[in-house]
């Protein structure tokens, strides 16, 4: 009976270890290729969702980034369509992983070109053309940006205007899921996620962190009293600097409260 029990034992000590060795964090070098032609891909930007820190691959399509085992990794490239994959066991026991990308296909559809009636004059050609007011301008030394235009309201106000509101997306976002806002901030900090946040206007990786849907982005925005055009216009690093900006108002007014 005691040798059985010893190897019970034995057992589950093994199998507790194994199970922290899954959790900690080690390095993966993988490449990523066409999904058309194998060719490998330079420039491919690479995310771990989980612990929000990004890597681009190198002229060889290679790349090494930190992870876990169960960590989500999310691919993005111009012209080719997101990827996530989830973190496995033999993605660290074998250095000869591929992940191929697939190229997307847009139909185009016939494009009308509308040029501006020009008079010749300059005083009333410049009256005439379309202001985006989508714009965001930073202050040197201040590290939150700002919204071009006209605002109806002060940080504050806007901010406090949303809150009394029980059923308010940003009490029930900011509120419920501190966790959310901690990747957001580490996104700010991390800079080859804000260079991919640049260039891209999908929303995607957002929505990826926050587990939230386009339309709560949208409307978070809008409680915060974000004008339709900087929310339709902007790309995904100024709604992120948008939303981390409510955030840090929310949480000053919590305090007080």
């Amino acid at each position: 009976m005691r040798p059985f029990l010893l190897f019970v034992c034995i057992l589950f000590t093994s199998i507790a270890f194994s199970q922290q060795d899954e959790a900690v964090d080690q390095e993966i070098t993988a490449v990523v290729v066409n999904a058309q032609n194998e060719k490998t891909m330079e420039s491919v930007h690479v995310i771990n969702l989980n612990q929000v820190v990004g890597t681009i691959t190198n002229e060889k399509g290679e790349f090494t980034i930190s992870a876990a085992v169960n960590d989500t990794l999310y691919f993005s490239f111009l012209g080719f369509k997101s990827q996530k994959i989830r973190v496995t066991n033999d993605m660290f026991k074998f250095e000869d992983t591929k992940i191929s990308l697939t190229e997307l296909a847009y139909a185009l559809e016939e494009v009308i070109v509308r040029p501006y009636q020009l008079t010749g004059y300059l005083e009333i050609d410049v009256k005439n053309l379309p202001i985006n007011n989508a714009y965001q301008y930073s202050i040197s030394g201040l590290s939150v940006g700002y919204e071009a235009g006209n605002k109806s309201a002060s940080a504050v106000t806007k901010v406090l205007g949303a809150i009394l509101n029980p059923a308010d997306l940003l009490r029930n976002l900011f509120g419920k899921q501190p966790n959310q806002m901690k990747k957001l901030r580490k996104m700010k900090e991390d800079d080859q996620i804000r260079d991919l946040l640049a260039s891209k206007f999908d929303r995607e990786i957002l929505m990826e962190m926050l587990q939230i849907e386009k339309v709560d982005i949208q409307d978070i925005l809008n409680n915060c009293n974000y004008s339709k055009s900087f929310i339709t216009t902007a790309n995904d690093l100024q709604i992120l600097d948008a939303i981390s900006s409510c955030y840090e108002d929310f949480k000053v007014l919590n305090r007080k409260n």
